[in-house]
């Protein structure tokens, strides 16, 4: 297997945990809701559903509780920010601590041990094709990652829920005004997103990276928030965004397995100095965060 083809086939699960958070935080955000915490949300995902699965309670109820224990935390987060008022940024910054410490605390006794990893379901024929039949052998979670990226660009593009959404996040006291309960909705939209981040945590601590080890989320929580401004708030973009940067995360792998002689420092770093770029451009075109940019984000909505 040449260098081309370990990035291409590793590239969607690469991408999965990325995706999977990202898309949460997109439809936290079409709500008009600014979480920052999506690192440990993730975090804690991860522990959860690294110990269920070394007990031997299997993926699937282990990615039940680690959605369950996002989506509990995001809900702290709401009720702060949503009962209260308090600032967003603020509020999501203490959550993600949080998330971290609790998963340092309830990790600590698992540090360096193993769990076993689903198998990989392939697609006959295609599978077999030159260069990137990897693309077509992946674990169940990769694929149904796809349909929920689907599903997700679907709601908000065709439906009255993602209308609904998308109108709390751009005029909240317009939507309260013909009768949509914005608490309410930006309440469920924001345990949506942390249970897709716990979703996100427990696929890279289980099947991704199935050794436990702690601050294994190494930012991907950060990357994931990063990549709904990246894709514009578009459920397409932030896709292609999240195999971009799985690609990103590969190579530097890819690159010490030919042999090319650069430090392992900086080829670790490249997921981030591709985010830092790209937001650059991204942000340096206002028209375009204007046009597809969520007009309340981060507001706090005032009850009458």
């Amino acid at each position: 297997m040449n260098a081309v083809e370990f990035v291409l086939t590793g590239m969607l699960a690469a991408a999965t945990p990325f995706l999977l958070a990202a898309l949460g935080e997109l439809i936290v955000e079409r709500a008009g809701v600014l979480n920052l915490g999506v690192e440990g949300l993730m975090a804690f995902g991860a522990v959860i559903a690294f110990i269920i699965v070394y007990h031997g309670g299997g993926h699937f109820l282990a990615f039940l509780a680690a959605g369950l224990g996002g989506a509990l935390l995001s809900l702290i987060f709401a009720a702060i920010i949503l009962g209260f008022n308090a600032n967003q940024v603020a509020t999501g910054l203490a959550i993600g601590i949080l998330g971290q410490g609790l998963s340092a605390l309830f990790g600590k006794t698992y540090e360096s041990l193993t769990v076993r990893a689903l198998p990989k379901i392939t697609i006959p024929g295609l599978s077999d094709i030159p260069v990137i039949g990897g693309l077509f052998s992946q674990d169940i979670v990769v694929w149904l990652s796809l349909v929920v990226t689907v599903a997700i660009w679907a709601m908000f593009t065709y439906s009255k829920v993602g209308l609904i959404i998308r109108a709390v996040g751009e005029k909240p006291a317009a939507a309260r005004a013909i009768g949509y309960p914005v608490i309410a909705i930006r309440f469920a939209a924001v345990a949506i997103g942390g249970m897709m981040a716990g979703f996100a945590g427990a696929y890279a601590a289980t099947i991704y990276t199935p050794l436990w080890a702690d601050g294994m989320i190494a930012g991907r929580g950060w990357i994931a928030i990063a990549l709904v401004v990246f894709g514009t708030w578009l459920t397409g973009r932030i896709f292609l965004g999240a195999c971009l940067f799985g690609a990103v995360s590969l190579m530097g792998l890819a690159a010490q397995a030919t042999g090319l002689n650069v430090p392992s420092q900086l080829l670790a770093c490249l997921p981030y100095l591709v985010t830092i770029i790209v937001l650059g451009i991204i942000s340096a075109d206002r028209r375009l965060l204007k046009l597809n940019g969520v007009a309340a984000l981060g507001e706090p909505f005032e009850r009458a």
